[in-house]
């Protein structure tokens, strides 16, 4: 695994979505009700539309562009279903909370 410094833990609440970019990668950092903070590549499967200006509603975060809806806890699609989010590792290290990318594993949610 290769972690890589996101943002300071201080950005981030619970119920709250933090937009990213690490390099060209567009990340989404959502940290659901009742859950834990998640990182899921921040491109709608629908149109390879970008999510950062997705809302996030506690659960859930609806795509702005054509209101698909994704479970911020899986990454899975919820309307539309048989869709996800691609989800990333991500820890807390310090006053940081860093993401791998090259994670073989981080297949969609």
């Amino acid at each position: 695994m290769s972690y890589q410094t996101l943002c300071k833990k201080s950005m981030l609440f619970p119920g709250e979505m933090l937009p990213c970019k690490l390099g060209s990668t567009e990340i989404v950092v959502l940290w659901p009700e009742r859950g834990r903070p998640r990182a899921f590549d921040a491109r709608c499967p629908h149109e390879d539309v970008s999510l950062l200006q997705g809302v996030f509603e506690g659960n859930m975060l609806i795509c702005s562009a054509h209101g698909w809806v994704f479970d911020s806890h899986s990454g899975e699609g919820l309307s539309p279903t048989g869709c996800e989010l691609r989800e990333y590792p991500i820890r807390v290290a310090g006053e940081h909370i860093e993401v791998d990318l090259d994670d073989e594993g981080a297949e969609p949610a």
